[in-house]
């Protein structure tokens, strides 16, 4: 079945974000978990990689709601990355009710900013939005009870 999912990249964060979205989602990774760099074969012309880098993520997947997937990577500088967070992109969460809503902004705003609180909005849904504590921007929109 085709599918859609999102992929981060974050400079050394990612294994530290993944386990903060799963503790919000109560999921589990998906197929071997966390694989690392080292994990990957390296080609025989590929530069050695430092010990450090051999721990960074390589893959991890997280099924959030609905079937939906966060996927991520790390991106260090040290590989030649330059990973910057925006506000071009918003991973929007459409809840099924006001009590998931508020419990999910709650645990995802936790040491992150809160751009707009949970409120009743006049196109008919409960929203709010916020960045988490790793650069994240995350919308709800909420049209449950």
């Amino acid at each position: 079945m085709s599918s859609v999912s999102l992929h981060l990249n974050f400079d050394a964060q990612t294994e530290n974000a993944f386990n903060f979205y799963k503790s919000v989602f109560g999921t589990e990774f998906e197929g071997q978990g966390i694989m690392r760099m080292s994990d990957a074969p390296l080609a025989p012309d590929a530069p050695l990689m430092s010990e450090e880098d051999k721990k960074l993520v390589m893959h991890v997947c997280l099924p959030i709601l609905n079937g939906f997937k966060l996927m991520g990577t790390d991106a260090p500088q040290s590989m030649g990355f330059d990973c910057l967070h925006g506000n071009a992109l918003y991973i929007n969460l459409e809840t099924d009710t006001r009590q998931e809503t508020d419990q999910l902004f709650a645990k995802l705003s936790a040491g992150g900013k809160v751009s707009t609180p949970m409120q009743d909005q006049f196109w008919g849904a409960y929203y709010g939005s916020l960045t988490d504590k790793f650069g994240v921007n995350w919308m709800f929109n909420c049209h449950g009870k």
